[in-house]
């Protein structure tokens, strides 16, 4: 097999015997992940890619091996260029770097992972074991392969669908009890996380399109509220929060600027400044955390009907009010007969009602006033009929097109257009519906995996080629607030980004991008032909594989949001043994661009649970439960835990396994 090996400056060494990571996936995930944990944590690791081109993208020349040597390339002469050390990343087939000594990341292939491939990757002797293929069904049976192999090994899987991904957790961990009786799985590192890549991306992509929006982290039953400030106006305080996270790019409205990348320098983003840097960073927004609570019990609640009234599902505007009005007419007969003829009011309303339906007998002989009520009562009758018949043609149609798709109602505004339905799209559009957010779809497939969820929350869709002429019009593109452009081709995502600006200049645009370097050029490009628009690209693995390198640390990671182009982590992690918090007050353990404590979980160990606790009273000398509004000078103890916020390289730091491994 071919190993990639590169000259890292400033790598912790490893021991021979201790224990790798191994990554197996057939996406740009797989590849992101290897780079987090090689080049941010410093582990071993070995990827196991499926051989030849993928499939999903025909168009790029390089087979997945050759995809992720380039990047691990980039990332080796990154790092030696922003360090001074000016080394260049070779190839080779040794698996060791015989200049530095230092382990690479060693590429495998094979079609799929069998007993013989998983011994040839290490996995009975790995510290964890990442699955993040594309398709569910194979992660779970190299889930269970895994797991019979080594039931110590710590499993990392990406599922999409969140229940299975639930059953299959409490599966595999008692699987690991069972092979390994009487031995604490716990102690053993042997534990599953399931994660989903849509799920922790789709927070940040739904934001995007939303102007002053909160990024919301909610897990173990804690919400964290962050929310993006813009600079306060000459003779304006900003409200600093519970604290300042970050301060935004200075280049945000510059042509030039780099939308927070590494390249920006110190005009770039500042992942959590301390006071001096808040104070001295005039003109630059802000996110500051707003909010540290307990979740509610169920989630929030999804607005999928709005307020109106249950009638608005079945039946037009239109119709509703031709009913008012003949009501009202109806009325207005019934009162102007019992002011005319002087009958009892429920008399005068029957026998208008009777002339109503033409079930009366002529007025012959009768007052001029009764005779012009009848005439009137019969006109009345002559508009109902073609009301009631409108009625039960609405009805009829309601029900027939309840289980189709809604076209984009009439004069619809301030709605976002989202294209593509696959996984990433179908969860930015429960996200959105969340936020109360009207949308509408545009989608090519009529089986895409989102289709039935639309149709479910009532969220209009067109279906059609984004790039055919009429598509983007038809979702109302030119009254909307915000574009989406979340499908699987970065060639459609561009297309349609650049004629929703031809049509609405203005247009706030996020795009979805899969190559990073492709991506700042298309952003570089947007901004300087269109500087009063917001222009963003994502990519949902820069987005998701933080997070499952920390579950691979076998860390509690609660979420993650984007500031720019860089990561921002919320992790809840023991004190103890930790030397850069154990003893420490929380104003000492605050590292600047590093991490900051920003809640304690103070229960003692014994009764803690899987979550974190809710917040509960504290005594002055011992707090108790989940406490956000420490002292600068409380004294963290190794019995806490703390939920912190950190960067990527430094929860990195935190996070070090120790080099020396249990003995199996």
């Amino acid at each position: 097999m071919l190993g990639f090996v590169s000259t890292l400056p400033q790598q912790p060494q490893r021991s021979p015997l201790s224990a790798h990571m191994v990554i197996c996936g057939d996406d740009a995930l797989a590849r992101r992940l290897a780079v987090e944990l090689r080049y941010v944590y410093g582990e071993r690791v070995t990827l196991l890619l499926p051989p030849g081109r993928d499939p999903r993208r025909p168009d790029l020349p390089l087979t997945q091996r050759g995809r992720a040597a380039t990047l691990f390339g980039r990332m080796s002469a990154a790092m030696n260029r922003n360090l001074g050390n000016g080394g260049n990343g070779t190839t080779g087939s040794s698996d060791s770097d015989t200049n530095a000594g230092v382990e690479a990341v060693r590429i495998l292939e094979a079609a799929e992972p069998s007993d013989e491939i998983f011994e040839e990757a290490g996995v009975e002797t790995a510290a964890a074991l990442a699955l993040v293929y594309d398709d569910d069904e194979r992660n779970i049976r190299a889930a269970l392969t895994a797991r019979r192999l080594n039931p110590r090994v710590r499993l990392v899987i990406r599922l999409y669908n969140r229940k299975l991904g639930q059953y299959l957790e409490n599966l595999l961990d008692q699987a690991a009890a069972v092979a390994v009786p009487g031995l604490d799985p716990t102690a053993l590192d042997a534990s599953t996380t399931v994660l989903s890549d849509a799920d922790t991306a789709a927070p940040a992509l739904a934001a995007t399109a939303l102007t002053g929006s909160s990024k919301v982290v909610q897990a173990d039953g804690l919400l964290l509220r962050a929310v993006e400030r813009t600079p306060p106006r000459p003779g304006e305080v900003a409200d600093p929060g519970l604290c300042t996270l970050a301060l935004l790019s200075s280049t945000t409205h510059d042509p030039a600027g780099t939308e927070g990348s590494d390249s920006s320098g110190a005009e770039g983003p500042q992942l959590l400044p301390d006071h001096e840097q808040v104070a001295a960073a005039t003109g630059r927004g802000t996110v500051v955390l707003e909010a540290i609570r307990e979740a509610a019990p169920n989630g929030p609640r999804l607005r999928v009907g709005g307020r109106s009234a249950p009638l608005s599902q079945i039946f037009s505007r239109r119709l509703r009010w031709s009913a008012l009005g003949v009501g009202s007419a109806v009325l207005a007969l019934a009162v102007a007969s019992t002011l005319t003829t002087g009958d009892h009011p429920l008399h005068a309303a029957y026998l208008t009602l009777l002339d109503l339906f033409a079930m009366g007998d002529p007025a012959i002989g009768d007052r001029t006033a009764r005779q012009i009520i009848q005439l009137l009562s019969g006109i009345a009758g002559l508009m109902l009929l073609p009301l009631l018949v409108a009625g039960v043609l609405e009805a009829f149609g309601s029900l027939r097109t309840a289980s189709s798709l809604r076209r984009p109602p009439r004069g619809l505004s301030g709605h976002v257009v989202l294209l593509g339905l696959g996984k990433i799209g179908t969860r930015v559009l429960v996200r959105l519906r969340e936020l109360g957010i009207p949308v509408v779809c545009v989608e090519d497939d009529p089986d895409a995996r989102g289709i039935p969820v639309a149709r479910r929350l009532h969220v209009p869709v067109v279906l059609g080629d984004v790039t055919q002429e009429g598509v983007l019009e038809a979702a109302k593109i030119q009254r909307s607030r915000a574009l989406l452009a979340l499908t699987s081709i970065d060639t459609t995502n561009l297309e349609a980004a650049l004629y929703a600006r031809s049509v609405k200049p203005d247009l706030r645009v996020a795009l979805r991008l899969f190559d990073d370097e492709f991506a700042t050029a298309v952003y570089r490009t947007l901004r300087t032909a269109h500087p009063q628009a917001l222009t963003r690209s994502r990519s949902v693995s820069h987005l998701a594989a933080p997070s499952f390198a920390v579950a691979m640390m076998g860390r509690q990671i609660l979420g993650a949001i984007p500031v720019e182009r860089k990561v921002m982590l919320f992790a809840a992690i023991e004190v103890a043994g930790h030397p850069q918090l154990e003893g420490r007050t929380v104003e000492q353990a605050f590292r600047a661009g590093a991490w900051r404590v920003l809640a304690l979980d103070a229960t003692p160990r014994e009764d803690r649970h899987t979550g974190l606790t809710t917040v509960a009273p504290a005594s002055p000398d011992r707090p108790s439960g989940l406490i956000w509004n420490l002292h600068p000078g409380y004294v963290l103890r190794a019995e806490d835990r703390v939920v912190i916020a950190a960067t990527r390289r430094g929860l990195a730091e935190l996070l070090r396994r120790r080099r020396a491994v249990t003995p199996r």
